[in-house]
């Protein structure tokens, strides 16, 4: 008998930087269509995201709301505090969290990153999920497939109209192409 998932080591990691709530919501439904596909899945804000990934993570999602081009920075990040968000999401965003994180240097760790940004500047010369994806290349990560953007109606969101289907689905295609994760 196994335990239920909660209990289990996760097998894939979903770790999301979100300022007004957007990107946390992709995070959670990649993460249901994860643990629907039976792989123990954990779900964590940056900030309260150790550097150091759990040894039994085969799959690490990252995802971060587009600010100026990029990845958050700390002034970027107080910005968005202005304007509504938190100011609990100041102290720490992606950019920093992946300039720390590690995979365990027996093993290969796969990364699938997502992005979110505005629908009225969808093609942008740059975004957050480029940026992600390129950092944790450089710390040792493989790629799964290029980043992936979720589309928000404006700065603040809501998500647009089927970008939590769209999430889902990636969440079940990320599964399919690492099919080893569910067994």
């Amino acid at each position: 008998m196994t335990a239920p998932e909660s209990l289990q080591e996760p097998r894939a990691m979903v770790v999301f930087e979100s300022m007004f709530g957007n990107t946390e919501r992709v995070a959670r439904a990649v993460a249901r269509a994860l643990e629907a596909a039976g792989v123990p899945t954990r779900v964590s804000e940056v900030s309260a995201t150790p550097a150091e990934l759990p040894s039994s993570v085969e799959l690490l999602v990252v995802g971060a709301p587009t600010h100026a081009f990029s990845l958050s920075r700390p002034k970027t990040r107080i910005e968005a505090v202005r304007q509504g968000a938190d100011d609990s999401k100041v102290s720490i965003g992606m950019r920093e969290w992946l300039e720390t994180v590690c995979p365990p240097a027996d093993r290969s760790v796969h990364v699938a990153v997502y992005d979110t940004r505005a629908k009225k500047v969808r093609r942008l010369p740059a975004a957050a999920g480029p940026s992600a994806a390129r950092l944790a290349r450089h710390r040792g990560f493989s790629p799964v497939e290029r980043p992936v953007a979720f589309l928000v109606d404006d700065l603040q969101g809501p998500l647009a109209e089927g970008e939590i289907d769209r999430a889902t689905s990636w969440g079940e295609t990320l599964v399919a192409r690492l099919g080893t994760l569910s067994r």
